[in-house]
């Protein structure tokens, strides 16, 4: 684990979150997508924790690697892949398992009869699936094959936007396809439709036999103007440590190109983080860390390895840590918010190798 940097993550938060989105949507099980590291909370630290809540049907992942992580942790639940993977490695992960996503003939390869596959359908999002006229087609051919048919779903392009008119028309080809398919399959597959802003603008109606909420689960809406919705809390607090202390002097400027210059005699903190563990350089001139309770602004450019904050007047030492961010006034959003970006990328680009995880009981 590093000592210069560490993300807490409250385990009392991430069980809140997927209490309020199974409840939201009528008491529907959830897959949790741990992709891109939980969301950058930590793969095996998220599925080990919640493998035994009993709201969560299962894990999706973006990667065969991502399904071979858990995997080698043993995770006893569900494992879906979310995208394509080489035949090879498809029939490797079926082997084991695995629930493979199924949107074209050729996504079967050469799996074998019993494989576990889903079906996805692309309902409007058009990134992957088979269109709702290609269903019987492709639903005839994994019968025929003997595959096992595990579920049935899609995923919404535009839930989160303040016009739901496509959203609800892609809610509507669902449930065509839920009405013809569900009482003609036998053993009836899972369905499921809804990730975070499918839960927070339908609830119930969308909410089928699973929902999927990412970045939801983690605390955060999926979009800004969805924020409030439900009383979602954040998950993870990242924290960094102080290495050294600068006294700069009025006149004298700090970092790389000299864009800070001080006004007054300052003590800046050396803080232990920087782009190279996903903190963003494009923050330069907007951020602002906690340092023993109080917002003090980053000065000059933030750098690979670390950046400076301005301490005047506060007692400290070496290896004190601030926060970089985490819930109420100092979250990933408004991180996000100084880059012009999402709430999303800020979390994932935290740097699995750099950055340590630790679970919070509490």
């Amino acid at each position: 684990m590093s000592a210069r940097a560490t993300a807490h993550i409250s385990l009392q938060a991430l069980h809140h979150n997927l209490e309020t989105l199974s409840q939201a949507a009528g008491g529907a099980k959830i897959l949790l997508p741990v992709k891109a590291n939980a969301y950058g909370h930590g793969l095996k630290l998220v599925a080990k924790v919640l493998e035994n809540h009993p709201l969560l049907w299962g894990f999706g992942v973006a990667s065969a690697d991502e399904a071979w992580e858990l995997l080698e942790e043993r995770i006893q639940k569900p494992i879906l892949l979310l995208t394509p993977t080489d035949p090879l490695e498809a029939s490797r992960l079926s082997a084991r398992g695995v629930h493979l996503s199924v949107g074209s003939s050729e996504d079967l390869g050469e799996l074998q009869r019993g494989a576990k596959v889903q079906l996805k359908i692309n309902t409007g999002m058009n990134r992957l699936g088979v269109r709702p006229e290609g269903v019987p087609e492709l639903l005839n051919e994994i019968l025929t094959r003997g595959l096992a048919l595990e579920g049935i779903y899609s995923h919404f392009a535009s839930a989160d936007s303040p016009d739901l008119q496509d959203a609800a028309l892609q809610l509507e080809r669902f449930e065509k396809i839920h009405t013809a398919l569900c009482s003609r399959l036998e053993p009836k597959p899972l369905f499921h439709l809804s990730n975070s802003a499918g839960v927070l603008a339908f609830g119930k109606r969308a909410a089928f036999d699973l929902i999927r909420p990412g970045i939801a689960s983690y605390g955060y809406a999926p979009d800004p103007g969805m924020t409030g919705r439900l009383e979602l809390k954040p998950a993870l607090t990242l924290k960094a440590r102080i290495g050294a202390f600068q006294t700069v002097r009025a006149g004298e400027s700090v970092s790389y190109g000299g864009l800070w210059t001080a006004q007054r005699d300052t003590l800046a903190a050396n803080v232990q983080i920087g782009y190279g563990d996903g903190y963003p350089r494009g923050a330069t001139g907007k951020a602002f860390m906690r340092v023993n309770g109080e917002l003090r602004p980053v000065l000059g450019r933030i750098c690979m390895d670390q950046c400076m904050v301005d301490v005047s007047g506060l007692e400290l030492k070496v290896g004190d840590e601030v926060e970089v961010f985490g819930p109420g006034d100092l979250s990933a959003s408004r991180v996000a918010s100084w880059v012009d970006t999402i709430d999303y990328e800020i979390l994932t680009r935290l740097e699995r190798g750099r950055i340590g995880r630790v679970l919070l009981e509490g």
